[in-house]
């Protein structure tokens, strides 16, 4: 049997721990690598080692970003009345590219998952605190994913920040655009008929 040289399985096992990386993922990109002219190996290298030095957590929002605060938090042109709270930052990126909404926002860091030992102290809620009561916040749009996890921490803030005297709302869950009704669960057709507007 072929052994394969230390460098090339030291980069599989690597990539291997990147989420949704598989062995044999992680095996072609390492063999795409090896492929590829050197200058592209190397800049993807210099990428990485910029990602670390050149971005840092928003100390307002916990959103990643290059600058404290962030883009979002010092922007004078956002409505800093209303703030959604999300679980990940790729959700800000999500929401961001949707063009749909011009607030502030508030990253969790994840959810609540108690089978993975994971409680509401885990995550950034007790920090929505100062932000909710220094009177600038009218609407907390509670923007957590439609999983048991996710409606359970909406559920969780929603009760904590409810004495604050906040307008809160959830974003609408529904049917994805092209989605066929037939094809849709039960709670996904409940959800888009309560997300209704007029039309």
């Amino acid at each position: 049997m072929m052994k394969i040289p230390k460098s090339v399985a030291a980069l599989i096992s690597e990539l291997e721990k990147l989420p949704g990386i598989g062995p044999k993922t992680a095996e072609r990109l390492t063999y795409h690598l090896l492929n590829a002219p050197k200058e592209y190996s190397e800049r993807l290298a210099e990428v990485i080692g910029e990602l670390k030095e050149k971005t840092t957590v928003c100390r307002t929002c916990f959103n990643i970003a290059e600058t404290n605060p962030c883009d979002v938090c010092s922007a004078y042109s956002r409505d800093h009345s209303m703030l959604m709270v999300v679980e990940e930052p790729l959700d800000v990126i999500a929401l961001e590219k949707s063009r749909s909404y011009n607030g502030l926002y508030h990253v969790l860091g994840g959810s609540i998952a108690p089978l993975s030992g994971i409680g509401p102290e885990h995550l950034r809620i007790k920090e929505l605190f100062p932000r909710l009561k220094n009177g600038h916040i009218k609407e907390v749009i509670l923007a957590t994913n439609p999983s048991v996890e996710g409606e359970s921490t909406a559920m969780y803030i929603q009760k904590v920040i409810a004495p604050l005297g906040k307008k809160i709302t959830r974003i609408a869950r529904g049917l994805p655009v092209g989605a066929d009704l037939e094809y849709a669960d039960e709670v996904t057709l409940s959800r888009a008929i309560e997300g209704r507007r007029e039309y």
